[in-house]
């Protein structure tokens, strides 16, 4: 009986069709921008993401906070109230600290509701990544699996979810810190593009440049061939920051080089716009490792 359900945050980046769909929990993560707080809600009732990436390019500049304990511990406690367990699969520790609140909660909660039982694990992904996670394990819910045998196998699986990522403005990466000053001067009149991926400990690191956008658009491609096992067979996910165009390119070249039939394309959400601004692609896949 699987009498579980399974909890995420809006870092997953999931279409809203899919999240009710695979009968998920998505709980909201926070975003302020031009002084108002808004809630990234997978409907995108509150902001699009079109108007959100319009304000970046009109100069507004957003921050994000992550899930804190009371609200991890009211969306777990509305599963347990049912008389259901809860797995968690939470956006990435590397990250964000929403992981650890929704740990905290946990904790906290196991006590009030000792014969339910509560599972948290830490996704290491991010974006489509994560929701590419997310997905995989709801369809094994969906098949019949326990709660025990889908967190045992997300435990195990969460190092194979490769993700690669390419922006064509560096001024939010350097705004963020992840480059330098100098570097993003540089890297701009030179059309350098950064190549990057989330590593083993779910940070997002710079690994390689690219000179020009179809070069870092092609760079990512080529990760599939590198990094994959059995592409022609698996569900892969692109997202986007209001550049569809190119996503769409990296995905027609994966279906042409790879034989690869559905590729699930999505906009990135604000809490993971903040800080790539417009113009970020990003890759998921599942691969021999990271």
């Amino acid at each position: 009986m699987n009498n579980y359900t399974i909890i995420t945050d809006s870092s997953c980046d999931l279409p809203d069709s899919l999240v009710k769909e695979l009968e998920l929990e998505v709980l909201p993560l926070a975003f302020i921008m031009d002084g108002k707080t808004y809630r990234n809600y997978p409907d995108n009732r509150e902001m699009a993401p079109k108007d959100f990436y319009n304000k970046q390019r009109e100069g507004s500049m957003a921050t994000t906070n992550a899930v804190n304990v009371g609200e991890a511990a009211d969306a777990m406690e509305a599963v347990l109230k049912r008389g259901e367990d809860v797995l968690v699969l939470a956006f990435s520790s590397g990250l964000s600290t929403t992981c650890n609140s929704f740990q905290i909660a946990a904790g906290d909660l196991a006590e009030q509701y000792p014969d339910r039982k509560i599972f948290v694990v830490d996704t290491l992904c991010a974006s489509l990544g994560q929701g590419m996670f997310v997905y995989q394990a709801a369809r094994l819910r969906q098949a019949g699996k326990s709660m025990e045998e889908v967190r045992d196998w997300a435990e195990q699986n969460r190092l194979n979810q490769c993700h690669w990522f390419t922006v064509n403005d560096l001024f939010f990466l350097k705004k963020g810190g992840r480059v330098s000053a100098a570097t993003a001067v540089v890297g701009t009149m030179l059309q350098i593009k950064p190549v990057m991926h989330v590593d083993n400990e779910g940070h997002l690191i710079k690994v390689d440049t690219a000179r020009g956008r179809k070069a870092s658009l092609n760079a990512l491609v080529a990760k599939v061939g590198e990094l994959s096992e059995d592409p022609a067979s698996q569900t892969m996910f692109i997202s986007n920051s209001d550049c569809l165009e190119d996503a769409q390119y990296v995905a027609d070249e994966i279906k042409k080089k790879y034989g690869t039939k559905e590729i699930i394309i999505n906009s990135i959400g604000p809490v993971i716009g903040a800080h790539t601004g417009p113009g970020c692609v990003a890759l998921f896949f599942m691969g021999k490792h990271r």
